[in-house]
């Protein structure tokens, strides 16, 4: 007993008033970390190989479509699959199209995402711990300032996959948006020259990779479904909903209601392409108009400070010598 008081006194005097809760906060810490590296790591029990050998069932063409399905998943997050995922279907399901609307069409995307979240959020403990102890030169902190300290940098760390997802859609849709007039005429020249719509949605996912590579992955997306034997009316629905693009979402009512009813997809992709055409020149003339507004501001702060300082500063500078001389 004498030991552990003298252990809470001497980190009492190195860490401040909070020392012994900080250093059984870091040891816990770093348990789960070796835990969880354990779990990962751990071989399989032979004697419930052997059984679970035994007791399975013959493979049938249901298990092998679901063994190839999973085949690309990453086997060490399959094992927190229930922590890393949500368990809510429509939960999971929005996060999934948030994820591809990112640009992310891995099937862990999801795994990953929390995964990130989890670490970083300990990375963040582990440095708001460094900056209480090791970092604080000596000071001492109260119990908020500690919980500030360590919070802090801990929502920051949690918080920031998310950030960067929700900025990675938003810089995608304007990469689909400033891409999808030119495709929709590389499409129409394409159908005009005698081609079929997938074959056509093929030319334009190869062609448009070096100039629109986001566009381009999402009419390869649609060609592969296509391929697949998926209907094309679905496909196109698809193809709107992870995109995000009103557009592109209109450039699919206008293709499923022409096959719908018989119309020449031709003509319809004519007119769809000269009105996307018509808003890209729209959306250039409206922040061109919008750049005398933005740089008023900057240029008062940038012109106005030293014009002043030109034209008052020697009648200043003439005031102060009079007075001065007075």
């Amino acid at each position: 007993m004498e030991i552990v008081n003298q252990i809470n006194e001497l980190l009492k005097q190195h860490l401040g008033e909070f020392g012994p809760l900080i250093v059984v906060g870091v040891l816990g810490l770093f348990m789960i970390l070796i835990a969880a590296s354990l779990m990962m790591s751990q071989p399989e029990d032979p004697l419930k190989k052997l059984q679970r050998s035994n007791a399975a069932p013959k493979p049938d063409k249901k298990s092998k479509k679901d063994k190839l399905r999973n085949a690309s998943r990453n086997e060490q997050l399959e094992k927190f699959a229930n922590f890393l995922e949500p368990q809510d279907q429509e939960e999971y399901s929005a996060m999934q199209l948030k994820m591809r609307q990112a640009g992310y069409h891995s099937k862990d995307s999801v795994r990953f995402f929390h995964f990130a979240q989890f670490a970083l959020g300990i990375v963040g403990i582990l440095i708001g711990v460094l900056l209480v102890t090791v970092l604080s030169g000596g000071q001492e902190f109260s119990a908020s300032q500690v919980a500030t300290r360590v919070l802090i940098p801990a929502a920051a760390g949690y918080f920031l996959p998310r950030y960067w997802i929700t900025r990675r859609v938003e810089e995608r849709k304007e990469a689909i948006v400033s891409g999808f007039p030119d495709t929709l005429d590389l499409m129409l020249v394409c159908v005009e020259a005698g081609q079929s719509l997938d074959q056509a949605i093929v030319r334009v996912a190869n062609e448009m990779k070096a100039s629109y590579p986001d566009i381009a992955q999402e009419f390869e997306v649609v060609a592969y479904e296509l391929k697949a034997g998926k209907e094309k009316d679905t496909v196109l629905r698809d193809f709107g909903t992870r995109c995000g693009v009103q557009d592109v979402s209109a450039f699919v009512t206008v293709m499923i209601q022409s096959a719908t009813f018989g119309t020449s997809i031709a003509e319809a992709l004519r007119v769809y392409a000269s009105e996307m055409r018509d808003k890209r020149v729209m959306r250039a003339e409206e922040a061109a108009n919008k750049l005398p507004t933005k740089m008023t501001l900057a240029t008062m702060m940038l012109t106005v400070p030293p014009l002043l300082v030109i034209l008052v500063g020697p009648s200043a500078k003439g005031i102060a010598d009079f007075a001065g001389g007075g």
